[in-house]
């Protein structure tokens, strides 16, 4: 495995990745997904704690996010703790194009890898750092997971029911939020060094400024009419219709009818034209005041259909509607089939892995994945000889020493 093989927009990028959990090594697989070679740098004990993380086991009792977090990519197991490891990291840094850390701010520093020292020795290498808080400000130095980040940045407090306790959304998303900004800052860094309006820099992310940074205009609503959104459980506040309805047999349809055309159609297909053309319903506000009894109406009709047929008679008249899906339903559905959107993956150990394909999809480079998460320090002989012309000597008293 010399490299992630095909034509993706990213081929010859090379990217160090350390760190652990999500946040980071997401931000690195986007990248390798686009054909980047990632070499991830994992401690020998145990590696990365992704190798164990998620509920489900196969049968063999292997854990199985590892395969997607981990995907083409190599691994170098390294104690960045010993002054040993230290200098294999920096001489491999030394060779590469980006570095991607998660380590709580100054963690680098005190393993004498400080983004100045780095630069200074490759200025072109672009950092990307990213921590609960960000590098400065008052809590750089807290300890910052993506649900204490979600909480603190106002995600927590609007997901879930008016009057209940407030919800987690049901998956990791202030990590992968804060991936995707690494990644964008990233991409942007490496398109000014390209125009030589900067050489490498340091891309600061925060996983708390991450959700802050998708809360459309929660904080301007509040600053400008001292409004502070709330919890609302599957409704969006007087945009309707748009709803989670009832079906015939027991399951729930998303409907979202709320545009003036859209309503009609909708009427028309409950056999209710004359809705459309009610004062209490023809208009965007005027459906939002009456948000409640219109769903109720809605619902009473569409628990008089099976979700099937609610959703074929949806997609006849041209009103957007979709299933509540489970990952049964979401790994079954040929139309993510078609896109490539779920994938089956080989693997040495089980066979295969069904998982989501690369995303986005570029028409003339578009990205692959070659392999599942490798196995800890699956590379580390064939990096360690063939990148610093180590002898097999030397790599056998780095592992003795627990280096690698």
């Amino acid at each position: 495995m010399s490299s992630v093989p095909g034509n993706g927009p990213l081929a010859g990028l090379k990217v160090i990745e350390m760190g652990a959990f999500i946040a980071g090594p997401f931000c690195s697989q986007l990248l390798a997904d686009l054909g980047a070679e990632v070499i991830k740098l994992e401690p020998p004990a145990g590696g990365d704690p992704m190798r164990q993380w998620g509920v489900e086991r196969t049968a063999s009792g292997r854990a199985l996010w590892w395969s997607i977090i981990g995907r083409n990519k190599k691994s170098l197991t390294l104690d960045l703790r010993q002054p040993d490891g230290q200098e294999i990291a920096r001489a491999l840094i030394g060779q590469a194009d980006v570095l991607i850390e998660n380590f709580r701010p100054g963690t680098l520093e005190r393993w004498n890898l400080s983004p100045d020292a780095l630069r200074q020795a490759s200025p072109d290498l672009i950092v990307a750092r990213v921590s609960g808080f960000g590098q400065d400000g008052p809590y750089r130095s807290r300890p910052g997971f993506g649900a204490i980040a979600e909480s603190m940045a106002g995600l927590r407090h609007l997901t879930g029911y008016p009057g209940e306790v407030p919800a987690r959304v049901g998956i990791s998303i202030g990590d992968s939020l804060a991936g995707l900004y690494g990644c964008v800052g990233i991409l942007a860094s490496l398109c000014a060094r390209g125009r030589q309006t900067a050489g490498g820099q340091v891309v600061d992310v925060a996983i708390a400024e991450s959700v802050l940074g998708v809360l459309e205009s929660v904080i301007a609503e509040y600053a400008a009419t001292g409004a502070v959104r709330q919890r609302t459980g599957p409704v969006l506040p007087r945009i309707a219709p748009s709803n989670l309805y009832p079906t015939q047999d027991g399951r729930f349809v998303l409907i979202a009818a709320n545009a003036d055309g859209l309503f009609r159609r909708l009427a028309n297909a409950m056999g209710a034209p004359e809705l459309a053309d009610d004062p209490r319903y023809t208009t965007h506000a005027a459906r939002g005041m009456r948000q409640a009894e219109l769903d109720e109406r809605i619902g009473r009709w569409t628990e008089t259909l099976t979700a099937e047929a609610l959703l074929g008679k949806m997609e006849e008249v041209g009103v957007p509607a979709g299933p509540v899906n489970d990952a049964a339903a979401v790994a079954a559905d040929p139309h993510f089939r078609a896109r490539g959107a779920i994938v089956e993956v080989p693997d040495p150990e089980i066979g295969s892995v069904m998982m989501q394909g690369v995303f986005p999809k570029l028409s003339e480079t578009p990205g692959r994945i070659a392999w599942t998460g490798p196995a800890l320090g699956e590379h580390t002989e064939e990096i360690l000889r063939e990148r610093l012309g180590m002898t097999p000597q030397r790599v056998a008293e780095l592992r003795a020493a627990g280096v690698a």
